[in-house]
C-alpha cells in the first residue's frame, strides 16, 4: 500500500445515503512559507500553521518552520527534489483533492511563494475544478530575500529599471526554454530559479544574445539561511566559479549591473555597532 493510501490522512465519513447530508469538502490554505528564515514567515502564515490539523509541505520547507504547526497534527512530505520525487505533482494535487473531499481542513506548504515557480496556480486550478473552497497566504520568494540578505538590489534606478524572473528548468527535448532576447535587454535584473543544472547554458545563451561577457553575475545559495553563500563575478565565469565553489541547489542565479553593488552593501550590512 502507498502511504498516500493509509487510512489515517482520512477522516473517517459515512457515505451519504437517504437521508443524510453528504460530507462537507474541507479548505485548503495555500501556504507560501518564504525563502527559508523562520522569522521571515508573515503573521498569516503563522497563525495558519499554527490553527493546522494536517499539512502537505515541500522540500524547502525547513524544520524552524515546521515547528509552528501543532505537535499532534498530521504531517505528509510531499517534496520534490531534482531527480527525486516523493510524488509527481499530479498525485500530489489527487492527494491534496482527496484529502479535502474527505472532509480533512488542511494547509498545503511550499517555499517562499507557492505562485512563483511553486506550481501554486496549477494547485489552485485543481482546487476550483474539484469544487473545494482555499485560501492563498503569499509568502517571500526567494529572489526577494536573497537580493536583501545578500546585498543585491534586485531594481536601482541607475542600474535596473526592469526585474525578470526565470526558471531555468529543461523542457522534455532538453532546452531551456525561455525567452533569451527578452532577458538580454538592458538596464535589467534577471533572477534565475532552479538554473544550477544548466548554468553553463544560461550564461552562454545570455551572452549569445547580446549580454557582456562582463556583466557582473551572482549565485546565492541557501538565501536567508546561516549556511547562505554568495558568490560574485562575471556572466562568463559564472560556470567556473559554480565549480569552484561547489555551489548546489537551492541557488538563484542573478545577472545585471546591480550585483556590483554587492561588496559596498555587504560591507555596511556586515558593520559592528557599538
Amino acid at each position: 500500500m502507498s502511504f498516500i493510501e493509509d487510512a489515517r490522512w482520512f477522516t473517517t465519513m459515512p457515505r451519504a445515503g437517504e437521508g443524510e447530508e453528504p460530507t462537507t469538502p474541507g479548505r485548503v490554505t495555500l501556504v507560501g512559507a518564504g525563502p527559508g528564515d523562520p522569522e521571515l514567515l508573515t503573521l498569516r502564515a503563522v497563525k495558519a500553521l499554527r490553527g493546522a490539523r494536517l499539512v502537505l509541505y515541500d522540500h524547502l520547507v525547513g524544520k524552524e518552520v515546521l515547528r509552528y504547526v501543532p505537535d499532534d497534527a498530521d504531517l505528509i512530505y510531499v517534496g520534490k527534489e531534482s531527480s527525486h520525487h516523493t510524488l509527481p505533482q499530479d498525485a500530489i494535487i489527487d492527494l491534496m483533492v482527496r484529502l479535502a473531499r474527505s472532509g480533512r481542513n488542511l494547509v498545503r506548504l511550499k517555499g517562499g511563494d507557492g505562485f512563483i515557480f511553486g506550481r501554486g496556480g496549477e494547485e489552485a486550478q485543481a482546487l476550483v475544478e474539484a469544487g473545494i473552497a482555499f485560501d492563498v497566504v503569499p509568502g517571500i520568494t526567494a529572489a526577494q530575500g536573497a537580493g536583501a540578505c545578500a546585498g543585491i538590489p534586485l531594481t536601482h534606478r541607475d542600474h535596473a529599471a526592469t526585474l525578470v524572473f526565470a526558471t531555468g528548468h529543461l523542457r522534455g527535448d532538453n532546452e531551456v526554454a525561455l525567452d533569451w532576447e527578452a532577458l538580454a535587454r538592458p538596464r535589467q535584473t534577471v533572477v534565475i530559479y532552479m538554473g544550477m543544472g544548466t548554468l553553463p547554458v544560461i550564461c552562454e545563451q545570455l551572452m549569445r544574445h547580446g549580454v557582456p561577457a562582463s556583466m557582473p553575475a551572482a549565485l546565492v545559495e541557501q538565501a536567508t539561511l546561516p549556511t547562505q553563500r554568495c558568490i560574485t563575478g562575471t556572466l562568463e565565469e559564472l560556470p567556473r566559479l559554480a565549480q569552484q565553489h561547489r555551489v548546489r541547489p537551492p541557488a538563484l542565479i542573478v545577472v545585471g549591473e546591480v550585483v556590483a553593488l554587492q561588496p559596498q552593501l555587504m560591507r555596511g550590512m556586515q558593520a559592528v555597532v557599538m
